[in-house]
C-alpha cells in the first residue's frame, strides 16, 4: 500500500506574527494543485518572540517540515530565516516578496505593522454600522436609540443636527438626533442619558429664520408659514435652551460654523466625558 503512516506525513508550520490566516489560504490553494495531497498544516499565529520561532522551527526540523509565513516585523525575519537556513528547512516567505514589489512600484516604505488589513476592515465596519445608526435614530424617529447612541445631538429644528450626527458617524460615532419642539414634550429617554454624552445646538435667531424661509421657498411652501416666523423661532429657542439646561448638557452655538468645526467641538466634549468615566 502507498498510503503513509502519520509520522511520514508532511508537515507545513504556517508562521505569522498576526492571525495567519492569509497565509493558510495561499497554503491551502497549492495544495490544491497536487491532487489532494495528504498534508498536514500547523497554524502558528500572534509570534512576538525569537524565542517561539526557535522553538517552532527546532520542532520542524525534527519532523522534516517546511515553514511558510506572513511575518513582516523584519527583526522576527531575520530570525526566522537564519534559524531556517541553519537547520537546512525549507521556508517560503509568503508576503516579503509582494511587499518588495510595492515598494518598488510606490518608492513608499511600508509599516511592518502585523495585523493591519483586520483593523483596516474593523474601522470600515465601524463607519457603516454608525451611518446606519444614524439614519435609524434621526429625528427622534426612535427614542430608543438615545440610550445605545455614543452622543446624543438635540436642539430645534434646522439646526443642523442631521449633518453634524452623519458626520460623526462617518467617524465611526454612533450619533441620535433628538428635535425639540415646543408643543411636544422631549421624549424621556432624553433625560436618561448621561450629560456628558449629550450635546445641545443653538443658533443666531436672525439665521435660522433665513434658514427657514430657503427650506420653505425651496419646498413650494409660502415663506409667512409660523414655521419661519422670528418670533416663534425665538421661543422655540428659548424652549430648547431651558430643556437643555434641565438636562444639563453643553450647548454649542452653530451660527456661522462649518458641520466639521461642529463637529471637532462634539468630538472633544466626547473624548473629555470618556476620559472622566
Amino acid at each position: 500500500m502507498n498510503t503513509l503512516h502519520n509520522s511520514q506525513v508532511p508537515v507545513v508550520y504556517i508562521l505569522s506574527d498576526s492571525i495567519g490566516e492569509t497565509g493558510e489560504l495561499v497554503v491551502k490553494a497549492a495544495i490544491s494543485q497536487f491532487n489532494g495531497a495528504n498534508i498536514e498544516l500547523e497554524r502558528k499565529p500572534y509570534l512576538k518572540s525569537a524565542a517561539q520561532i526557535d522553538a517552532i522551527l527546532e520542532k520542524a526540523a525534527q519532523r522534516n517540515g517546511a515553514i511558510f509565513y506572513t511575518i513582516v516585523r523584519p527583526d522576527l525575519k531575520e530570525v526566522l530565516e537564519t534559524k531556517a537556513h541553519a537547520l537546512g528547512i525549507t521556508h517560503v516567505d509568503i508576503m516579503g516578496p509582494v511587499i518588495d514589489g510595492l515598494q518598488a512600484v510606490t518608492r513608499l516604505s511600508p509599516r511592518n505593522e502585523p495585523g493591519l488589513i483586520r483593523k483596516i476592515d474593523q474601522a470600515y465596519y465601524t463607519k457603516i454600522e454608525a451611518i446606519e445608526f444614524a439614519v435609524k435614530f434621526d429625528d427622534g424617529k426612535d427614542p430608543r436609540g438615545l440610550l445605545q447612541a455614543d452622543i446624543v445631538i438635540t436642539g430645534v429644528s434646522r439646526a443642523s443636527k442631521t449633518p453634524l450626527c452623519m458626520y460623526l458617524a462617518h467617524k465611526g460615532i454612533k450619533a441620535a438626533n433628538v428635535p425639540l419642539v415646543k408643543e411636544i414634550p422631549p421624549p424621556s429617554e432624553l433625560f436618561q442619558v448621561a450629560a456628558h454624552k449629550i450635546v445641545g445646538l443653538t443658533i443666531k435667531p436672525s439665521l435660522l429664520f433665513e434658514i427657514r424661509r430657503e427650506r420653505l421657498k425651496a419646498m413650494g411652501l409660502q415663506p409667512s408659514s409660523n414655521y419661519a416666523n422670528l418670533e416663534r423661532i425665538i421661543e422655540e429657542l428659548d424652549y430648547a435652551q431651558d430643556i437643555m439646561r434641565k438636562v444639563g448638557c453643553p450647548v454649542i452655538d452653530i451660527t456661522n460654523k462649518a458641520t466639521e468645526e461642529t463637529a471637532e467641538r462634539v468630538l472633544d466634549f466626547y473624548r473629555k466625558g470618556v476620559v472622566e468615566q
